[in-house]
């Protein structure tokens, strides 16, 4: 573990501790780096990874276009990762993307394998970071969940 994520809550550090491997893994373009981690994060519990990547990627997004998301600001962000990672499942980051704007029609197709969302999920972050820090949107979007569980 790379990072000091001691200050999260105790079901949160694995995934902050995870995702933040996974990215710099990309950044590096060490693949089998990103493989080993993306299986670690595929191996935690969906529903806190979900969640805290899902935050993540909406805020990023969100960041992204101040002024407003666009279904052609979405498809851009799909374009542009698999653009820039070649690996990426189309079909995959189009899930992430999806699930984090909350749009996401679960009834019907099965979700894609707990890997292939991690490793893409990675890639994606990567992308949407466009090379700025990580750990600072992670705690944004952890305070939103916390804050969001706090007022429900």
């Amino acid at each position: 573990m790379t990072e000091n994520w001691r200050h999260l809550p105790p079901p949160a550090r694995p995934v902050a501790a995870a995702v933040t491997t996974a990215v710099d893994a990309v950044r590096a373009g060490d693949d089998e780096a990103l493989a080993r981690t993306a299986g670690e994060l595929a191996a935690l519990d969906p529903a806190h990874t979900g969640l805290i990547l899902g935050t993540t990627v909406r805020l990023l997004l969100e960041e992204n276009h101040p002024d407003g998301l666009a279904a052609d600001d979405v498809r851009d962000a799909l374009s542009s990762c698999v653009r820039a990672h070649p690996q990426a499942d189309p079909q995959v980051v189009l899930w992430l993307l999806a699930g984090a704007l909350g749009v996401l029609d679960e009834d019907g197709a099965p979700a894609p394998p707990p890997d292939a969302l991690a490793r893409s999920a990675a890639l994606l972050l990567t992308d949407l970071l466009a090379g700025r820090d990580l750990r600072s949107r992670l705690t944004a979007a952890l305070t939103e969940i916390q804050h969001t569980q706090l007022n429900d």
